[in-house]
């Protein structure tokens, strides 16, 4: 006798049915994850850089927009990216259907991994040009953004450390500006 695995991808639909209980629920690749939702000095860490981006990206035209909120990358892949940007006529009322610009992810204990390693191949996967990585304890930030179909680090800062970044929009990061503070 044979014993036969059969292994379910939920879709949109069954995400969209779940209660709303307060937490974080993203479908990785047909597969719920739940997170708490974030606490304070992860959203002091996404205000704190939303706030610096924010008049930049008016200037040009690009909207940015903090979790949560729906970002379809697939049937099976609904993700609510820490911040997003991306252009205001790629928005529907309720979601963005498609990758954004940009994707940046706050790590936390509970995070740590699946931003470093699932996300990642899930906006890599989609297209997402460019994905950020902040680490609020060390504090650091690590800028990913598309080679040819694969991300490659273009660069790091940590501290008082400075980097330029040209996507979306050229910018300078510092991270001790919006951790820690």
């Amino acid at each position: 006798m044979s014993v036969m695995a059969v292994h379910t991808m939920l879709t949109r639909a069954d995400l969209d049915a779940l209660p709303d209980d307060g937490r974080r629920h993203e479908l990785l690749d047909g597969a719920i994850f739940v997170t708490p939702s974030p606490g304070f000095d992860h959203q002091d860490v996404v205000w704190r850089l939303g706030t610096q981006m924010r008049p930049l990206l008016d200037e040009a035209g690009l909207v940015l927009l903090g979790a949560p909120f729906d970002v379809v990358l697939a049937e099976h892949t609904v993700v609510e990216p820490d911040l997003l940007v991306a252009r205001r006529e790629q928005f529907t009322a309720k979601d963005l259907p498609g990758a954004p610009l940009l994707v940046v992810e706050v790590r936390s204990r509970s995070t740590a991994v699946v931003d470093a390693v699932i996300k990642r191949d899930l906006y890599e996967r989609a297209g997402v040009p460019s994905y950020w990585l902040i680490d609020p304890r060390e504090p650091s930030i690590t800028v990913l953004e598309l080679v040819e179909g694969r991300y490659e680090e273009v660069a790091r800062a940590a501290g008082d450390e400075s980097i330029e970044v040209t996507a979306p929009l050229p910018m300078r990061l510092t991270p001790s500006e919006w951790l820690g503070g």
